[in-house]
């Protein structure tokens, strides 16, 4: 309890903090530069400020009508094969490309979703993407994490300085991958073809994570505590394993730069493992992105 409490204070402090860092950056830099293949730094800076303004209200239970309501159907049925169409819509039904406008809505906007969340429950379960449930403190890790690989984006288009502190990062598999899996992840995580059959567990490892495994069986995932029957063990910088899961960093140079190291028994199985318990990005669809 003490350290959930703790994760509370932190990740809600983060918030606050990542946005004021992720506004001034996009402000700093010149709208139509190419922040991504396809998004420049005033579209990249829409979609974070898009998803936080769809947090104000789905952190809310009190009837609160939903911003983008054209997108509630998509938002239901998407897995991570279709996130990238997901994006797209958002982008079109958000249409303020002007930098000093959306880092104004996004400092409000994540100001409400904290004054709103101040006094619920942690643990406090949020419908999601694909009819995920998702504890609020885990909703507030991923807009924390959406504003570190878009800041990302962006300073590396403008070489300008940007950094995620691992234990910042860390927030995002403790709070929201971990919390999501233990809970319901819904459709989110259905992949299309067919599934491995059989057990792979993955024990994850790091100075600023709870330990934690996480089993594949036939096709579903969860998570388990730490236990024998492990195959693999994975050791990983919390920052640079969420650049490798969105793609902005590649598994081999991850390996290469000693920042994630893998061991075990059944060491082989941790490919197919990663190509079934995966984020959007690990597919590299047609847009790489959160």
């Amino acid at each position: 309890m003490a350290r959930a409490h703790e994760q509370w204070q932190t990740v809600r402090a983060t918030v606050e903090e990542a946005g004021d860092r992720f506004a001034r950056l996009l402000t700093s830099a010149a709208p139509q530069a190419m922040a991504t293949r396809d998004w420049t730094v005033a579209e990249t800076g829409a979609h974070v400020a898009s998803i936080a303004r769809l947090y104000t209200a789905i952190v809310r239970d009190d009837g609160t009508p939903h911003p983008f309501p054209e997108l509630a159907g998509p938002i239901a049925n998407t897995n991570v094969d279709t996130v990238a169409d997901v994006n797209d819509l958002a982008l079109r039904s958000y249409p303020e490309r002007d930098p000093v406008e959306l880092a104004r809505r996004l400092r409000a906007d994540l100001a409400e979703v904290l004054r709103v969340t101040e006094h619920l429950d942690p643990a406090t379960p949020i419908p999601w993407l694909g009819e995920a449930r998702v504890p609020v403190a885990g909703v507030l890790a991923h807009i924390v994490n959406e504003m570190h690989l878009h800041g990302w984006d962006i300073a590396r288009a403008v070489r300008a300085p940007w950094r995620i502190p691992p234990r910042e990062a860390a927030l995002f598999f403790d709070l929201f991958l971990i919390g999501m899996i233990r809970g319901d992840y819904g459709r989110l995580m259905d992949t299309a073809g067919p599934k491995r059959r059989g057990r792979i567990a993955v024990q994850f490892h790091s100075r600023y994570t709870a330990p934690a495994t996480l089993v594949l069986h036939d096709g579903r995932v969860s998570a388990e505590d730490p236990g024998p029957g492990t195959d693999i063990h994975l050791r990983f910088d919390p920052s640079t394993l969420n650049l490798m899961l969105f793609g902005r960093v590649s598994r081999p140079k991850a390996v290469l730069t000693g920042k994630i190291a893998a061991w075990g028994r059944r060491l082989w199985l941790l490919p197919p493992f990663l190509r079934e318990v995966r984020l959007p990005a690990n597919r590299r669809p047609r847009h790489h992105y959160a």
